[in-house]
């Protein structure tokens, strides 16, 4: 699991992402400089111990009424290759030393373990405490199970959400039975497709995920304190 480091972090997150999101095409400040608070989110943890994975809500303050942003964060010692289109910036970590964060919905740490969640194969993790799940994330998937690994992932911003279209080496269909009739599911040799979408603007109540195959819950903090939860993430549909 991973360890949260009490330390500091220069430039911050949040000076970071104020330079960052008014060019992201689902921002609705428009020309406006963003007035950003951290309001909650949660961790996933990288297998390999080496990328850090934060999903971040933050409330914009700086328009008329309060908007909040979901934004998918990785941490990395070394710059991603081919990922200069999604680096937010460079910060300096008291412990770890320089970090390159990233837009996470183009790293395929962070998609390879969003799909683990929605598979119910990654359990969530508290955003700022180490070694502690966080069971206020709710996820579920009906769709064809993903079991190899994923071979490409690309992703789009539109006005409100990313669509990442995720490819996984092998897919098990919902109800497959092996043959024989054993409990053993067999992988199917084929190059199985899906389109994660991650809801980049949050809004308090919205946890309808009618026609989904799949589905990530969470809450965050409103600027009067009250506690929200919105659908972060769902499984839209195949991809070609």
């Amino acid at each position: 699991m991973a360890v949260i480091h009490k330390t500091t972090l220069t430039p911050g997150k949040l000076e970071l992402l104020a330079s960052w999101l008014p060019s992201q095409p689902w921002y609705e400040g428009g020309e406006r400089h963003p007035e950003l608070a951290r309001a909650g989110g949660f961790r996933l943890d990288d297998p390999q111990g080496e990328v850090g994975i934060e999903f971040m809500v933050v409330t914009d303050d700086s328009g008329d009424e309060p908007l909040s942003y979901l934004v998918p964060l990785t941490y990395r010692g070394t710059p991603l290759d081919g990922a200069d289109h999604a680096l937010i910036g460079t910060t300096e970590h008291g412990v770890l030393g320089p970090r390159w964060v990233y837009d996470g919905t183009h790293d395929p740490v962070l998609v390879a373990q969003l799909l683990a969640l929605l598979q119910g194969e990654a359990e969530p993790q508290a955003q700022s405490e180490s070694n502690t799940p966080d069971p206020t994330v709710v996820s579920g998937f009906t769709g064809p199970r993903s079991t190899g690994p994923v071979t490409s992932a690309a992703a789009t911003s539109g006005p409100r959400c990313t669509d990442i279209a995720v490819r996984a080496g092998t897919v098990v269909p919902e109800g497959t039975v092996a043959p024989g009739g054993s409990a053993e599911v067999p992988q199917r040799d084929q190059d199985g497709g899906l389109v994660i979408r991650v809801n980049r603007v949050l809004l308090p109540g919205e946890e309808d995920t009618t026609g989904a195959q799949g589905h990530v819950t969470a809450g965050w903090r409103l600027p009067d304190g009250t506690e929200a939860r919105s659908v972060f993430a769902t499984v839209q549909t195949a991809a070609p």
